[in-house]
């Protein structure tokens, strides 16, 4: 990765520490031990983002294979992950416990602090970068990508005056698209930390003048929550990861009037696809179907199906898993509705509760739900039932209320109820309305979905 252009004037700041890429340029946070990690198959396996991004800044280019861990994964699947990608080295960093280091090759710490460089650190090998996913039940996938594929949707145009930020962290998909934007771009970022509240993190990224953030739906939905939300006064929103409903779009061009808001559909496999600048939720019906030289999209079975020079090259160590049909093409497992020229996101295939044999999307119904004025958030789910094998069951998060209100509860329930009614059919309609004060995320910043 090039970092070149006023590097004194760039920076990279974490919870606790921050660099400058004109300190990295002239020396090593790995303490000069960067050429003992040439060709290895290299485990970043730091608890801080900051030192992951130094890490992978320095060995782009040296190592084989860069193999991103976010700290929140399950220790039980290291040694999955160790065999499966061939794992002879780590990177740690004073955050990493003793017992997170597996036995490999060669163990190198990373620090914030710089210190004189002892090699010459020009890339010469075509590094793989093989990310992880962050599925809830069984082993994560290793995605592997190369740069080229990770980097084809930035636009390498010199934006020294732009700070990013991003609720991501940057060893997932999400977010190393936004610290790879930084690089190669030469803007500066400020990165978020793992026991970092929302409200300290924005008062942080306000304090550093960000300009450009990024998140999910759920994470905007939380900041707008914040009273620190006032603190930042971004020109470019960024949601991604969920689907962006209208709700949130318009809440979000209403707080922060004078930014940009845009959406994006990107996945770890299939690659950014598109990015959807027109403040509407959904995106053109035009985009599937063209051919282009970087995307091309179908819908085929009701799916968002992608092809690109973006999409991973493999997976590793899980042999029943193709990547791709027979076609070339990624299915997204995403589904879509056609209304009119324009394509909504229905909610995901393997999500859809049977409501006594008719199918219920419940990010369907949460987009109705979220509508309502009071309501800043929902997760709709399935309730056992043993008539129709599932109803529809809808927790909600109000905005922030003074303490009389809550007598109006019961009277918001009705409303929130009507309101489904009136936009939905029967089926869909939630048999149940609960108010809850707070829902529960995963650890890539989207909604921890559930069966109860």
């Amino acid at each position: 990765m090039s970092s070149a252009g006023s590097l004194s004037h760039r920076f990279l700041w974490g919870s606790a520490a921050g660099v400058s890429f004109g300190d990295l340029r002239e020396g090593s946070a790995l303490g000069g031990r960067t050429e003992e990690l040439r060709n290895r198959s290299v485990l970043v396996a730091t608890k801080a983002q900051l030192t992951a991004a130094l890490a992978l800044i320095e060995l782009d280019g040296v190592a084989r294979r860069l193999v991103l861990w976010p700290s929140d994964l399950r220790r039980e699947d290291l040694p999955f992950v160790l065999n499966a990608a061939a794992v002879d080295a780590i990177v740690i960093d004073e955050g990493t416990s003793g017992g997170d280091i597996p036995s490999v090759g060669c163990v190198v710490p990373c620090s914030p602090k710089v210190e004189p460089a002892t090699r010459d650190r020009d890339a010469s090998l075509a590094t793989e970068w093989v990310l992880l996913t962050s599925g809830t039940t069984g082993r994560p996938k290793l995605v592997v990508h190369t740069m080229e594929s990770l980097a084809g949707a930035i636009e390498r145009v010199t934006a020294e005056s732009v700070v990013w930020s991003t609720f991501y962290d940057i060893r997932r998909y999400g977010g190393l698209q936004i610290f790879l934007r930084t690089v190669l771009t030469q803007a500066s970022l400020v990165l978020s930390g793992e026991q970092e509240s929302t409200r300290d993190f924005l008062a942080r990224a306000g304090a550093h003048g960000v300009t450009h953030i990024s998140g999910t739906p759920s994470h905007w939905r939380r900041a707008l929550m914040s009273s620190s939300a006032h603190m930042i006064a971004p020109s470019y929103i960024r949601l991604s990861g969920e689907i962006a409903d209208q709700a949130i779009l318009d809440r979000l061009q209403s707080f922060y009037p004078h930014a940009r808001i845009a959406h994006a559909f990107a996945s770890t496999e299939a690659g950014v696809a598109f990015e959807v600048n027109d403040g509407l939720a959904g995106f053109p019906a035009r985009f599937v179907g063209e051919t282009g030289p970087e995307v091309e999209m179908n819908a085929k079975n009701g799916t968002l199906r992608i092809r690109s020079r973006r999409n991973a090259a493999s997976y590793i160590g899980q042999q029943n898993n193709v990547l791709r049909d027979e076609d070339g093409f990624v299915d997204t497992g995403d589904m879509l509705e056609l209304q009119g020229d324009r394509y909504y996101f229905a909610g995901r295939r393997d999500g859809m509760i049977n409501v006594g044999g008719m199918k219920v999307h419940p990010e369907e119904v949460e987009a109705v739900i979220n509508r309502h004025p009071r309501v800043r958030m929902s997760l709709v789910h399935a309730r056992r039932n043993p008539i129709t094998g599932a109803l529809v069951v809808a927790d909600v998060v109000l905005g922030r209320e003074p303490d009389h209100a809550t007598e109006r509860r019961d009277e918001l329930q009705r409303e929130i109820l009507q309101l489904c009614k009136s936009m939905l059919p029967r089926h869909k309609v939630p048999a149940k309305i609960n108010i809850v004060p707070a829902l529960t995320f995963d650890a890539a910043g989207k909604l921890a979905r559930h069966d109860a």
